[in-house]
């Protein structure tokens, strides 16, 4: 079994950043993938930005330019940067980590909110 233990989620401003970490509780190296997603009320859960064990990323082009994904094999944490807030990134975010061995995990969510 895989825990992931997300924080840093907030109420901030629009125009504001926030940083949220994902703690995963083996190696990452365990991982073909790792990446935030987003679920809003009313919405389908949809991919905000994943990276390889390589460092190649991919983000949904409504984030592109303002959020930034990155992963430090030593403390085994994804993190997302969040810079340049709309309204509309307000959503519960979620730590996602995928292995063929082991399958997909996920985390419990962190509440983010964006006040304009």
């Amino acid at each position: 079994q895989v825990q992931l233990v997300e924080s840093g989620g907030d109420l901030v401003q629009a125009g504001g950043s926030l940083r949220l970490s994902c703690a995963v509780s083996r190696s990452i190296f365990s991982f073909s993938s790792m990446g935030w997603y987003r679920q809003a009320p009313g919405k389908t859960r949809e991919l905000v930005a994943a990276i390889s064990p390589g460092g190649l990323v991919n983000y949904a082009d409504s984030v592109k330019a303002r959020f930034t994904i990155s992963r430090d094999n030593v403390k085994n944490t994804v993190t997302l940067q969040m810079n340049s807030l709309k309204p509309e990134d307000t959503a519960v975010y979620y730590c996602n980590v995928q292995s063929v061995v082991f399958g997909s995990f996920w985390g419990q969510g962190t509440q983010v909110t964006v006040s304009s």
